[in-house]
């Protein structure tokens, strides 16, 4: 007999080939007595669940406290696999690949040699501590249907994979690799959409995306404002789901026309103008829901009285007016304003924090634009440049409950009335940049009822502000844009418009929030031509300037 004609022998009496070639496996190999006995072995070590059709090399190394293996799933010899492991089907593990911690993989991924796949991380937070006493945290890895993951590639914990994408060799993924990508390089950037011909600037399904939601708003929204208008005013859902007028939802009616250049149908400019007015509050400059007289240190705890500073000031801004006074509430001294702002929330409730200091910068550019009062601006940028977190970028701490979701949604309220709004560059901006996409990554672009309209405006302005003033990372905050356009288009309820949030009902806070949302992808991937609306309140990209 010809020797060569007979495949190498394993110890156990398999062909030695398929520790490095097990695709060439046949039904022989995958009943074969040591095979069988292997998954045996792995059933009875972690409930493994082992299609009948997959296959484990005889010097795979696994150590796993689950395994899911499906059909015609196979994992070569001298891989590492470790963890908790799901395949689905026709998923292939080459050798010398290590996938460790918890890894979640749709069907047909394949998986090339020396590939490393880490789905949990050190501890490292403390510096008292040496890291290996601190403890091991795990987020997960998810990759979509019909992946590739190149030779020499490594993708870290919190990593989302879409379906369809492609991770090139020695490629490092610290983020999210949108569906039908090619990504490469250290950091992994998306070099192109493999729907698209290389060499576009924008897919095609965001193009498309961005024309069909823009001619369905710009030709509903009169529909969708009459559905809210009452005899007196506009009202909407409140959170116990009782539609309620209040000026919040005059504004968004005024700022979702003013964004298609209109005022709302049959609305009554002056004595709009009259009504917003009417509501501020003489001593303190606020503007409280209801026309009751109240003292500066109240008001200003009061938080639709701040947030109105916004939203009635720029609405009466839109409709050619202003408020009647100057906002006496920041005209205080910097030892007082030093106080307020150090008394804030930080620790537990940076958000909070966030939009206080949103109502102060933009009183003071009230202040300044329509009754010359100038102070103290400085004393706010000095206070917040001396309380900066220089490791993250941001300002507050972040919690046990939602991670870095309270700091970076302040971050998002109070550049917008300080920093954006008076066109001041940000402190750290290739910091708070890292900040920001973790916490998208972090909370997996968030999901279900997560994925609302403050969630991704909090985290689609800080990256088109810190764009201003450098292109670090542009590929995964380009990313993050697009994903945003393209879901947007979905979730827009026809005759309805937004809601807030996913599993709510259409409102028109939400509606003038997405669309601002929308708008700020756009811009950030410099096609925001292609959609009709252009926010003019609250949500407005122009500063005015520390001349105002």
């Amino acid at each position: 007999m010809d020797t060569l004609s007979v495949p190498p022998q394993g110890v156990e009496g398999e062909p030695r080939r398929l520790q490095f070639l097990p695709w060439e496996r046949v039904a022989a190999d995958i009943d074969h007595p040591d095979h069988l006995a292997r998954k045996a072995e792995l059933r009875e070590a972690c409930g493994a669940k082992l299609a009948d059709t997959s296959y484990v090399a005889e010097h795979a190394a696994v150590f796993t406290e689950r395994l899911e293996l499906g059909e015609r799933s196979w994992i070569a010899g001298y891989a590492l696999v470790r963890g908790e492991i799901v395949l689905g089907d026709d998923c292939t593990v080459n050798p010398y690949a290590c996938l460790s911690g918890r890894v979640t993989c749709g069907n047909g991924v394949r998986i090339a040699s020396h590939v490393s796949i880490v789905g949990f991380n050190h501890g490292f937070e403390s510096t008292e501590i040496p890291i290996h006493r601190q403890k091991v945290t795990t987020v997960g890895i998810s990759i979509g249907d019909d992946v590739w993951v190149g030779a020499n590639a490594v993708i870290l914990d919190g990593s989302i994979i879409g379906s369809g994408a492609i991770i090139a060799a020695g490629a490092v993924v610290v983020g999210d690799i949108p569906p039908m990508s090619i990504a490469a390089g250290v950091p992994a950037r998306v070099i192109r959409n493999r729907r698209v011909a290389t060499g576009t600037s924008v897919g095609v399904d965001v193009d498309t995306c961005l024309r069909k939601l823009g001619k369905k708003a710009r030709d509903q929204w009169h529909e969708i404002l009459a559905q809210w208008k009452t005899v007196d005013s506009y009202e909407s859902l409140e959170a116990d789901g009782i539609r309620r007028p209040a000026a919040r939802h005059l504004c968004d009616a005024i700022e979702i026309a003013a964004g298609f250049g209109e005022v709302p149908p049959g609305l009554d400019v002056p004595e709009t103008i009259e009504r917003l007015q009417r509501l501020q509050d003489v001593e303190s400059g606020l503007f409280p829901e209801k026309d009751t007289v109240g003292h500066t240190a109240t008001l200003r705890e009061d938080p639709k009285a701040l947030y109105n500073v916004l939203s009635v000031g720029y609405a009466l801004e839109i409709l050619g007016a202003n408020p009647r006074q100057a906002i006496q509430t920041v005209q205080i001294t910097p030892d007082e304003l030093d106080n307020w702002l150090s008394r804030l929330p930080w620790k537990t409730h940076a958000w909070s924090a966030g939009s206080v200091v949103d109502a102060i910068g933009t009183a003071m550019y009230f202040n300044a634009r329509y009754f010359g009062v100038k102070q103290p601006r400085d004393e706010l940028f000095d206070w917040l440049t001396r309380n900066l977190n220089r490791t993250t970028g941001l300002w507050g701490s972040p919690t046990s409950a939602e991670g870095w979701l309270q700091p970076v949604n302040g971050f998002y309220r109070l550049t917008r009335g300080t920093y954006a709004q008076f066109g001041v560059p940000l402190p750290l901006p290739e910091l708070s940049l890292e900040t920001v996409v973790l916490n998208y990554r972090n909370h997996r672009g968030f999901t279900g009822t997560t994925y609302t309209a403050c969630n991704l405006l909090d985290t689609i302005h800080p990256l088109y502000l810190i764009a201003r003033q450098t292109d670090y990372r542009r590929g995964d905050a380009e990313d993050i844009a697009r994903t945003i356009i393209v879901k947007a288009l979905d979730r827009w309820q026809d005759g309805k418009g937004f809601a807030f949030a996913d599993g709510g009902a259409p409102s028109l806070q939400g509606t003038e929030m997405w669309l601002s949302v929308v708008h700020l992808a756009a811009n950030y991937l410099g096609v925001s031509d292609a959609f009709p609306f252009l926010p003019k309140g609250v949500h407005r990209t122009t500063a005015v300037g520390l001349g105002v």
